[in-house]
């Protein structure tokens, strides 16, 4: 009998240890410790597996015990190149997967990651804030932090639940393609502008342990900071390039940011492509696991960034086992492999088996990556509802990102004298011009990383308010105006404008595409400004990722204003143009004269812009009506 009730007992125990990954009231470590217990090689691979959800099935993240899947470069919540999908089948399309992953023998639940790099931009309908070109010269950490908070909502409403932002890297060169991605050539604004971590994941409480990832509950994401680190210093802005800098360097201009975000308690980190000193970051040992994990305390994952593995051989994929050996050893904990998982699958178990990568190894990055998905709450509330879907593109945030454009504007030049300031315009005037393909063009005025990887042309991607139709409702009724994308200068002259809005800039770009070693207006923009300024007083509006050259025609031009990439809300354009709200915005770059001066950054010892960091006139609030 007492044998009996002896075994009855330790059924019971074996029944509740089984349970004890799955019960919340379980200490975090305890939950992760059991968990691991149970899983074998191949599950703790899976876990640090993920897939693009273009291969993605519900079978195979049951089959392979999938970490983590990703909408990469623009892909929709469908087979199909939908990019007018419904929140509805976004939500569906994650819920079909995690009933993938909670069908495997652990039921482990997987991580649904996407680039949410200036509000959820990859998705139809949703709110488009500035690029952090622009927010940076906000000066503004609160808005920020609340453009975090919005975007998390956003991302919730289609069911996702992690976002591979923000971009931490310090732009020191404006000829990098992805200038825009980043807040300042500063570090200290940089730093500032982690509040957007908060924003997105919750604030972290009072004596929270400095390191360990936060997730504050169902209406926040896990964050990412990225590209770890140097990724805008690299040698005369190469996408991808060498950054060759000393320690101090590294430490002073690239590394705030990521001390700021691990306080924040980001849960996760990505790799930069970039080399630090002929070295690929994706294979630095000593920065990844010794500084990273080891100095700064860092407890979140470690993410690769797209194929990252496959760049640390010339040519890409040359060796493939050698990158996943060299970038595992590295330190790196999830791996984005987004079309082939089977090969780096196999050649990890292979690399394990034959202790090359030492087993430590893989359960140091299982742990990490557990331990983001039991502070996001996913054993509990693994799949996603719709009780968000309202807020996709709510009214609630488009105001926000009006806001955040308005407060980004920088007015560079105010009138061809200082006693004859151009701006506010009247909304009065009997007729007048506006002119530039940007005025009408939301995928312009969005940029890169808009609804696609490179951004694209044209008014049916999304929805929003072009600057035209800004113009348009801010002006009197009775206020005639006249649109051409490139008008020439006799019908410019004929027409008896009052005055001109010209709205030009740079085609949407992303990545290497960007990269541009001549920085000039490209046409017909340029050809635009010169026929209109040449003959009538005109205001400027640049739709631009970074600085361009425009030294020669300042002369021409009454009022210039940097609008950046300002995103779907136009009226946050016309709300400074027409004195509603008065300039505030400021330089968080550098404007050069020449591209012969780059790299040129505040601070350094030749230094000779055009427009200095920091440079932003301002203007009065006016009901300007004349």
């Amino acid at each position: 009998m007492g044998y009996l009730l002896l075994c009855l007992c330790s059924t019971m125990v074996e029944s509740s240890e089984y349970m004890k990954y799955k019960d919340p009231k379980q200490p975090l470590n305890s939950r992760i410790k059991d968990l691991m217990s149970r899983m074998t090689l191949e599950e703790k691979i899976g876990q640090m597996t993920q897939i693009d959800k273009r291969v993605a099935t519900s079978q195979k993240l049951k089959d392979y015990s999938i970490g983590s899947v990703l909408s990469g470069q623009g892909s929709t919540a469908s087979r199909v190149e939908n990019v007018k999908a419904t929140p509805e089948e976004w939500i569906t399309m994650v819920n079909d997967f995690q009933n993938g992953s909670l069908s495997s023998r652990l039921g482990i639940p997987m991580i649904y990651g996407i680039d949410a790099v200036h509000g959820h931009n990859n998705v139809y309908k949703a709110t488009i804030f500035p690029h952090n070109v622009g927010l940076g010269c906000t000066r503004d950490s609160d808005l920020v932090k609340r453009i975090g908070s919005a975007t998390a909502l956003e991302v919730r409403a289609t069911g996702i639940n992690y976002v591979f932002a923000p971009c931490v890297a310090v732009c020191r060169d404006p000829r990098w393609g992805r200038c825009y991605e980043s807040y300042s050539e500063d570090p200290k604004i940089v730093q500032d502008m982690t509040e957007i971590i908060p924003g997105l994941q919750g604030d972290v409480p009072p004596s929270y342990r400095k390191g360990i990832p936060y997730v504050g509950g169902n209406n926040k994401v896990a964050a990412c900071a990225k590209h770890f680190v140097g990724d805008g210093g690299t040698t005369k802005g190469i996408n991808e390039n060498d950054t060759v800098t000393d320690w101090h360097g590294l430490l002073s201009i690239h590394m705030p940011g990521y001390y700021s975000s691990i306080i924040k308690g980001v849960s996760t980190i990505m790799v930069s492509y970039s080399s630090w000193n002929g070295v690929r970051m994706h294979a630095h040992r000593d920065l990844i696991t010794n500084f990273l994990k080891g100095t700064l305390r860092f407890r979140g994952f470690v993410i690769s960034d797209w194929m990252g593995l496959d760049k640390l051989t010339a040519p890409e994929h040359a060796n493939y086992t050698y990158s996943v050996e060299a970038a595992i050893n590295a330190g790196i904990d999830m791996v984005m492999v987004p079309m082939n998982h089977t090969e780096f699958i196999n050649d990890l178990t292979y690399l394990v088996k034959k202790s090359v990568i030492p087993m430590s190894r893989i359960e140091d990055a299982v742990r990490r990556i557990l331990r983001v998905k039991f502070t996001m709450g996913l054993f509990e509330n693994p799949f996603s509802d719709f009780s968000f879907m309202n807020h996709l593109g709510s009214q609630a945030h488009r105001d926000l990102a009006r806001e955040a454009v308005r407060k980004s504007l920088v007015l560079l030049k105010n009138g061809k004298s200082v006693n004859e300031p151009l701006l506010p315009l009247p909304k009065n005037a009997p007729k007048i011009l506006v002119a530039g393909r940007h005025a009408n063009n939301l995928g312009l005025q969005c940029g890169g990383w808009t609804i696609s990887w490179q951004g694209r042309d044209g008014n049916n991607l999304t929805s929003g308010t072009t600057i035209l139709d800004a113009i348009t409702s801010a002006v009197e009724p009775h206020t005639e105006i006249a649109y051409s994308e490139s008008p020439e200068a006799d019908f410019v002259k004929s027409n008896n404008f009052s005055y001109a809005v010209v709205v030009i800039g740079e085609q949407p770009y992303a990545e290497k595409f960007g990269d541009n070693f001549k920085l000039t207006i490209p046409e017909p923009s340029l050809s635009t400004m010169k026929n209109v300024c040449g003959s009538i007083k005109c205001v400027v509006v640049l739709i631009s990722g970074r600085p361009l050259v425009i030294e020669p025609y300042l002369s021409d031009v009454d009022a210039l204003v940097a609008a950046w990439l300002p995103g779907s809300e136009g009226q946050g354009v016309t709300d400074v143009l027409y004195g509603d709200y008065g300039f505030t915005g400021k330089l968080s770059r550098t404007w050069f004269k020449t591209v012969d001066q780059l790299p040129m950054n505040y601070g350094d010892e030749h230094y000779d812009p055009l427009f200095p960091f920091g440079f932003g006139l301002e203007t009065k609030p006016s009901n300007a009506s004349s």
